[in-house]
């Protein structure tokens, strides 16, 4: 575990939730958000495996062990099934949890995973992000200095989000240095070996997939042709004008209703 980082946050009291951040982040990427969801849900949000704060990430078992270690969470919260939210690889694996049958809805807020079975479009993403995270140890050290300028919060963003300017300093320092302390070149090589499947049939629950239009990370339309075509192309199926890859962060308060709206079905 690294130090200064939380393996949960537990909050609000309703039906249970469960919000499952991406890749090389933390469940602080909640934090805009979870005012207004505590106030209709009890929420679990855990640190994936293998990120700052969460447990250790197992290549033997693969992602397998990311969704194990989630149901462990779960299990330990009380929750036999929950609404399910997740975003980036917090969405693969909300909809790998629901295949399984522990989830009462999924809202997916641009998933990893859907885009097409070999060719170069996930291996170049995975090169970028481990380029990314070499390059983020040395900048990690000076994460509050680097926040406390426009030019550094917009670079640290400019991935993630359109909008910027509301997100606090002091949570960009956190995830720049969460994301320092990922295991991700372990996560990377293991992601690349395996691939990305999913045992679409077994998911039974309502499902709604969120997209910003603006998405810089897993744009569309190549990164989800397999959701749309394959595995889930009756979901209910919402794209966001300007806004990226985080709509948590980018429009907290649109992203917590569109939430909302979902699980009170």
């Amino acid at each position: 575990m690294v130090p200064g980082f939380s393996a949960a946050h537990r909050g609000g009291d309703g039906p249970p939730m469960v919000c499952l951040h991406g890749f090389m982040d933390t469940w602080r990427t909640w934090e805009l958000v979870l005012p207004a969801l505590e106030r209709r849900h009890d929420v679990l949000a855990p640190t994936l495996a293998g990120h700052a704060g969460g447990p250790a990430f197992d290549a033997a078992a693969g992602y397998g062990g990311l969704v194990d270690a989630v149901e462990r969470a779960m299990d330990d919260a009380g929750f036999a099934a929950a609404h399910l939210v997740g975003n980036s690889l917090g969405g693969f694996v909300a909809l790998q949890l629901a295949a399984r049958g522990r989830a009462r809805s999924v809202v997916a807020l641009a998933p990893a995973g859907g885009w097409e079975r070999g060719g170069d479009f996930y291996p170049a993403i995975a090169h970028r992000q481990a380029e990314m995270h070499r390059g983020l140890q040395g900048a990690a050290l000076s994460a509050d200095a680097l926040m406390s300028t426009v030019q550094g919060r917009r670079s640290a963003t400019e991935m993630n989000t359109v909008a910027f300017e509301h997100i606090p300093a002091e949570l960009l320092a956190h995830q720049l240095r969460g994301a320092a302390g990922c295991d991700a070149l372990t996560m990377i090589d293991c992601a690349l070996r395996e691939g990305y499947e999913l045992d679409a049939e077994r998911v039974t629950c309502p499902v709604r997939i969120v997209w910003g239009m603006s998405d810089r990370l897993l744009p569309l339309p190549v990164s989800a042709v397999r959701y749309r075509r394959d595995w889930l192309p009756t979901a209910d199926w919402v794209e966001l004008d300007d806004v990226g890859h985080a709509p948590q962060l980018d429009v907290p308060l649109a992203a917590a209703q569109l939430i909302l709206n979902f699980t009170a079905r």
